[in-house]
């Protein structure tokens, strides 16, 4: 399980997003080339964009073995008579969001079928290192019909995942694609991230306020969150940390989104929930535990730093 410091060359799906504009840059400070694919253009001066559908296999196989300029046609040919260099990673997250922004149908098809299609190209190119987006919800509750309960706190990646929508859904079947191929292709890295409620800078003024006098109202996100720059930072860790074939990790930062302590949310808005260890005075309900102990995961952006409570 060796970590590596060198820079890489990552092929970054969805990076014009929410929280991949966020996570690019981060890539970026710490050495890495990034090429961006994205059905939408990312407004950086270094990163190109590359459209592609990636519910398209052809589309995916091509897009994860091009060049990330136009500058690398100056690029001397390789022994396979070309001058494209192998991507040493892919970072997969670009999906349909969340319910309700097509027919459920098209966001199952979208999401599954893209997410297959990414790691099956990754691992058959030879990419050893792909890191793909899940999502807290699966963890059955963000978008339950009704007030639905977890089964017990903290939720953590051994959790029995039973969603019954179908974003979530959606979410949980990338996994299983990415077990799969982790043991189709031994020598891969295959790390799936089921990353809290994203959160960009200027929305702690916006939003933070009321998450902290409306407490009642975070139960779908389990009182939890991620800075869109940690995940940046989580992207980082995942990348360079090799050997571990298979992996689920919660991505979110450290702490409750609220100014009652963990235990005293829970009492209040969980009730029936059990709470199946100790549990930090602030800790996140859905725990980065793992996160912290395996990656060495550091939460910069706690967000007392720029809410005041």
């Amino acid at each position: 399980m060796a970590s590596s410091n060198a820079a890489k060359r990552i092929v970054f799906t969805g990076g014009s997003g929410k929280a991949g504009r966020h996570c690019i840059p981060y890539l970026l400070s710490k050495g890495h080339s990034v090429l961006n694919v994205d059905l939408v253009l990312l407004p950086h001066p270094t990163v190109h964009t590359l459209k592609a559908d990636l519910t398209d296999s052809g589309q995916v196989f091509n897009a994860l073995s091009s060049h990330f300029h136009l500058s690398h046609y100056e690029n001397p040919r390789g022994p396979g008579g070309v001058g494209v260099e192998k991507a040493d990673a892919v970072i997969h997250f670009a999906a349909y969001a969340r319910n309700l922004l097509v027919p459920d149908s098209e966001c199952f098809r979208g999401n599954v079928l893209s997410t297959y299609n990414v790691i099956e190209a990754a691992c058959k190119l030879g990419i050893k290192k792909v890191i793909i987006a899940s999502s807290e919800t699966t963890y059955g509750v963000c978008f339950a019909q009704g007030d639905a309960d977890y089964h017990s706190f903290p939720l953590e990646e051994d959790y029995d995942n039973d969603p019954e929508d179908t974003y979530a859904t959606s979410k949980l079947c990338g996994e299983r694609c990415a077990r799969s191929f982790a043991r189709r292709f031994p020598g891969t890295d295959i790390y799936a991230l089921r990353i809290g409620n994203v959160i960009e800078p200027h929305e702690y003024e916006l939003d933070f306020p009321g998450y902290v006098s409306k407490p009642e109202t975070r139960k779908r996100n389990a009182w939890s969150y991620i800075d869109a720059r940690d995940l940046g930072q989580i992207c980082d860790l995942c990348v360079q940390k090799d050997g571990l074939g298979f992996q689920v990790f919660n991505a979110t930062n450290d702490t409750i989104t609220t100014k009652e302590t963990t235990a005293e949310i829970l009492n209040t808005y969980a009730p029936r929930t059990p709470v199946t260890r100790d549990m930090g005075e602030f800790e996140a309900p859905l725990s980065n535990r793992k996160i912290r102990e395996v990656l060495g995961f550091e939460d910069v952006h706690d967000w007392r730093k720029y809410v005041e409570v």
